[in-house]
């Protein structure tokens, strides 16, 4: 019997990837050096923001994304945080409002103006307090409107309903940092990854876990995408390529897995190294098979990840990456295309996605409904903008009780930073009192010598 390769055919086959002009990426910008662990970038079909060095607190810039080419060092920054910001994301309803997590311990959300910003943006429209130290990530929910989750050092993910501006539930089922979160497509579920190398199946407003798996050997760091369910771990002898960073399944056809990102019905794989492989992904087996490698000398720092939405299906264009280079202060565009000769609209690699209208409110999601995203079409009127507007709630500061706790309570200060500015500024109030008491002294004084004087004037006697 003679031995026959087998092949497979694939719509994805050809898939290539193609960098921007250098005239259209984004040159000039000075991206963060900070070592955490996560993006730094956040992109949608208007604005890109990127994660920037500073001193004295943190800050982030956001372009329109027509204005490509070379950013001026003195362009607008949006630099309301105390310390260095770790996580910024859009959110997928309202094109205009992004949130924000920093090293002083807040979580900001932030109104961009309509074609950017002339000037620097230090006023967030709302500011929450609670978690007792920094927040490493950010996260919104994908079905319901004004629903974030915010993970911090503090073992911590508590849930905002920012039509309030207060924290309603808190999940404390880790044991160390939490490292990354993702919905399944309802936002019935949340998975999580933690440092003590388990990865979480959570239902959010119980907060109960519903399973928990132990990672293998070497999985530094996992992140998941949308899907629906958890099954065993796939192993990672069959991956050789990946290296240290592994898999696992999270539907027949969504994965949660480290540093990946995931088409309907194909999956990218993103390395550190500054390479981008392709797989697709099938219901049985193999069920992942590699399909191209998108080559490129320079490492990346982060990604952003342009929403389907925001595609151009019109050049097969299934994947759109904003890849930050930090040696060169560089944002370059790369665009995963199908090659297809007719020019018309392609329905076999465009599957229905997610829109950007909200299937629920904050009150019925917290009431226990799910739903499934509403859908649409990218074949017509996928350039629709939402009318939904961001309105902050007028709210008094106060106390912050979620499960009984306060969790405001006697907060100490988290970073060397604010123990500085903390420290300066007791020193400022304690020698403002010295100066009220100095006052008061002589006023004492003055009005001792007066009572004395009234004592011994003639009139007296």
């Amino acid at each position: 019997m003679s031995w026959r390769p087998q092949y497979r055919s694939s719509k994805f086959r050809n898939v290539y990837g193609k960098v921007a002009s250098r005239e259209h990426c984004f040159d000039g910008i000075p991206i963060t050096k900070n070592v955490h662990d996560n993006h730094f970038c956040a992109v949608n079909a208007r604005f890109l923001a990127i994660v920037t060095e500073s001193a004295g607190g943190g800050s982030f810039l956001v372009i329109p994304l027509e204005q490509t080419g070379r950013i001026e060092p003195n362009y607008p920054k949006v630099c309301g945080h105390q310390g260095n910001v770790l996580d910024i994301k859009w959110n997928p309803f309202i094109e205009n409002i992004i949130a924000s997590c920093s090293e002083d311990t807040s979580v900001r959300i932030w109104e961009i103006p309509e074609g950017g910003l002339k000037r620097n943006m230090t006023e967030a429209v709302l500011e929450l307090y609670g978690h007792s130290r920094r927040v490493g990530l950010v996260e919104w929910h994908p079905t319901t409107n004004n629903i974030l989750f915010s993970a911090g050092y503090d073992y911590k993910v508590l849930i905002w309903n920012l039509d309030i501006g207060e924290p309603v539930k808190m999940i404390d089922c880790h044991t160390d940092v939490i490292l990354c979160m993702s919905f399944n497509t309802d936002g019935s579920l949340l998975a999580t990854t933690c440092k003590d190398k388990k990865l979480r199946v959570v239902e959010p407003r119980s907060g109960r876990v519903l399973q928990v798996r132990c990672s293998w050997r070497g999985a530094a760091r996992g992140r998941g995408r949308d899907g629906n369910k958890c099954p065993q771990p796939v192993s990672p002898r069959h991956f050789p390529r990946m290296g240290c960073w592994g898999l696992l399944p999270w539907s027949s056809f969504n994965l949660v897995f480290a540093k990946a990102l995931i088409h309907p019905s194909s999956l990218c794989l993103l390395q550190g190294d500054g390479n981008i492989r392709y797989y697709e992904i099938g219901s049985e087996k193999p069920y992942l098979s590699y399909l191209m490698e998108f080559r490129s000398p320079a490492p990346q720092k982060g990604l952003g990840v342009m929403p389907k939405h925001g595609l151009d299906v019109s050049a097969c264009e299934v994947f759109r990456f904003y890849k930050l280079i930090t040696l060169k202060g560089l944002i370059e565009p790369i665009s995963m295309i199908v090659p297809r000769r007719s020019e018309t609209y392609q329905e076999d690699i465009y599957p229905m996605t997610p829109g950007t209208e909200p299937a629920l409110t904050p009150d019925e999601w917290l009431s226990g409904v799910n739903r499934d995203p509403i859908l649409m079409s990218l074949k017509e009127g996928y350039k629709k903008t939402s009318k939904i507007v961001f309105k902050a709630p007028v709210r008094e500061k106060k106390s912050v009780v979620v499960n009984g706790i306060d969790l405001l309570e006697n907060v100490p200060p988290r970073t060397e930073n604010e123990l500085l500015r903390m420290f300066f500024r007791q020193q400022d109030e304690i020698r403002r009192l010295k100066d009220e008491l100095a006052q008061k002294d002589i006023r004492i004084r003055q009005l001792q010598l007066e009572l004395k004087n009234l004592r011994n004037s003639p009139k007296n006697n």
